[in-house]
């Protein structure tokens, strides 16, 4: 879609098309992100070409590296679909295999034991952060589709009680993680924060998080002083700013 509005010239809401495209893989997304030394998840990927070669050393390589309890997610997907917690090596076989129904590429992520955190990010060149919000699932092994789109099955405390350090340092990861996947617009980072140190973990960059009535980034900045109709108001003017930037390049060379 951003591709489309770029060819039609048209100004649109959020990223263009490269930091949307390298968000939506998983695998990408964490390449970049460890470039710029910002802390993530362990993680291995496997494609389908290399499960269905050779399966028993990817799970050899997956034991070695990441462990056991891990998490399996197909590379380009969201709202938890095909995602399963593994604590074995045939919960892993069984996941890969079933991962692989949704994409040609997986990853398998190390199990983070500490709070799920989100915080939003709205701006191009200069950022603002929201105040971080907690998510609590009920009856879940993890944050999954039925917790995210069926009401009662989590809770999102908000906001959340974190340390003036700690707090700092969430904000100031998320706008380096944001500029660092060339981002703009928009974008809700989800982090983890690590129980046994309380270091900030970087599990993923959403760049058109869900706008629902209970959808976290639209209640971030409701609780931020933002209200629903100035943050879409915001979100234009931001797509209106960065379109008018880019007429500024030239694609002709004149001689």
């Amino acid at each position: 879609m951003q591709g489309l509005m770029e060819l039609l010239n048209l100004a649109y809401v959020g990223s263009g098309v490269a930091g949307s495209s390298v968000c939506m893989d998983k695998v990408l997304m964490k390449d970049v992100l460890k470039t710029h030394k910002i802390q993530g998840p362990d993680y291995l990927s496997v494609s389908r070409f290399e499960w269905e070669s050779d399966a028993p050393s990817r799970i050899l390589a997956i034991k070695r590296s990441i462990g056991y309890p891990c998490f399996v997610k197909p590379a380009n997907g969201g709202s938890s679909v095909g995602i399963s917690k593994c604590v074995s090596e045939t919960e892993l076989s069984a996941a890969i295999t079933e991962a692989l129904l949704y994409d040609s590429k997986v990853i398998v992520e190390e199990h983070i034991n500490g709070r799920e955190i989100e915080i939003g990010v709205l701006g191009n060149h200069e950022l603002s952060v929201s105040v971080p919000g907690e998510i609590i699932t009920k009856n879940a092994a993890f944050y999954d589709y039925q917790s995210k789109y069926h009401e009662g099955n989590s809770t999102l405390v908000i906001p959340v009680h974190l340390s003036e350090k700690v707090l700092a340092e969430l904000e100031e990861t998320a706008k380096r993680a944001f500029a660092a996947l060339n981002l703009s617009g928009l974008a809700r980072v989800d982090v983890f924060l690590r129980e046994k140190d309380q270091s900030i973990v970087v599990n993923e960059l959403n760049t058109m998080p869900g706008f629902t009535q209970f959808s976290m980034f639209p209640l971030l900045w409701q609780h931020t002083g933002l209200s629903y109709p100035q943050l879409i108001e915001t979100l234009i003017d931001l797509g209106l700013q960065r379109h008018d930037d880019k007429q500024k390049i030239h694609y002709r060379i004149q001689c």
